[in-house]
């Protein structure tokens, strides 16, 4: 019979090391089990928070006063999918392979986006190699419809599979029905209420080298540019639309159809309020939140055991056994120097807890 382990301290379980103790703690390696655990928490009337990898997420000091369940479901195979040849005459029976073999790759989601990356590596299958470095797991990444390098996972998932809390029985949904969006996914919606179990990506077959090395030019980027010597939870704030910039009370925005945003499009940057941005896909244009917080002096500026990165000002390091409170305390004071300076508010794409 399982068992909930109790007092479990969740900065050990955490990217940041920083947070209090589960009150119980359970991981289920299959959907039995997360039947069980769900079943087992509402008779208790215990609150549920689902833990992936531990990254893009704040964990209170006082920890969390139910049960954490962090999925062990490591389920990873893949198998071709067999397609039919297009015809490549008008008229005539003759047939040839429609393009690069395909392959439906079913994930557990508690599988770790890096051993991910080397099944496909291993495979030879591609389509995500945006992802490397990127740390979490299926689940975690899934429901954060996560992104980078021009990627996000609504990309490859054909479906997935979850287990409604309220409702009590799995679901099975296709990629629109995961309402995708930017960073965001109807699970995240949800909160907790659906449980991702097991995801079906789509990928594509590719010369073996060629991934390898795409994936480690992603995560050498990443180790030349992230505070990766610190503890961190990854990117604090989401990108800013570019059409979310005004350019001062009185004087207009850059509307989609203004000629400012039009202009900005085509030359890749904007000089806003005497800054000079790039702008970037992310999917869609977006300038960067770690360009606007930099812009405001914050680089290096602590709190507590918590710092600003001087190296990626979009994230805020536990440089010296930090708190919570001294993490929230930088966010609240990196979204009021920018709203002061750029009226642009930060969305943040961390969870807190």
């Amino acid at each position: 019979m399982p068992k909930f382990k109790e007092d479990v301290p969740l900065r050990r379980l955490s990217n940041y090391k920083i947070g209090g103790p589960a009150r119980f703690f359970f991981s289920p390696k299959n959907e039995r089990e997360v039947g069980w655990a769900v079943r087992e928490a509402k008779k208790r009337k215990l609150p549920i928070l689902i833990l992936g990898g531990g990254t893009n997420l704040l964990i209170n000091d006082r920890g969390f006063p139910g049960l954490v369940l962090k999925s062990a479901i490591r389920v990873l195979r893949a198998r071709r999918i067999a397609r039919a040849a297009r015809v490549v005459r008008a008229g005539r029976r003759n047939l040839a392979p429609a393009g690069p073999a395909e392959y439906r790759v079913a994930v557990g989601a508690g599988v770790l986006m890096s051993d991910l990356l080397d099944f496909c590596v291993k495979h030879s299958l591609s389509g995500l190699e945006w992802a490397g470095g990127l740390p979490g797991t299926v689940g975690g990444a899934i429901r954060g419809n996560a992104g980078c390098f021009g990627g996000e996972m609504k990309d490859v998932v054909e479906s997935v599979r979850s287990f409604d809390a309220r409702a009590m029985k799995p679901l099975l949904r296709n990629a629109r029905a995961c309402g995708f969006g930017y960073r965001a996914s109807i699970f995240k919606k949800k909160n907790g209420r659906e449980i991702i179990l097991e995801a079906a990506l789509r990928l594509r077959k590719g010369g073996k080298k060629a991934i390898a090395d795409s994936i480690r030019e992603k995560i050498a980027y990443r180790e030349r540019n992230h505070p990766l010597d610190y503890p961190n939870i990854g990117s604090i704030f989401k990108n800013v639309p570019l059409a979310a910039l005004r350019r001062g009370r009185g004087r207009g925005g850059l509307g989609k159809q203004g000629a400012a945003y039009r202009e900005a499009l085509r030359a890749a940057r904007i000089v806003y309020r005497g800054s000079h941005f790039s702008v970037k896909n992310d999917p869609f244009p977006v300038v960067s939140a770690a360009k606007l917080v930099a812009e405001t002096g914050l680089r290096g500026v602590s709190a507590g055991g918590a710092m600003i990165s001087g190296r990626h000002p979009n994230f805020i390091v536990n440089a010296l056994d930090a708190q919570a409170s001294d993490v929230k305390a930088l966010m609240g004071l990196a979204k009021a120097a920018v709203k002061k300076r750029f009226s642009v508010e930060l969305e943040e794409e961390v969870q807190i807890v």
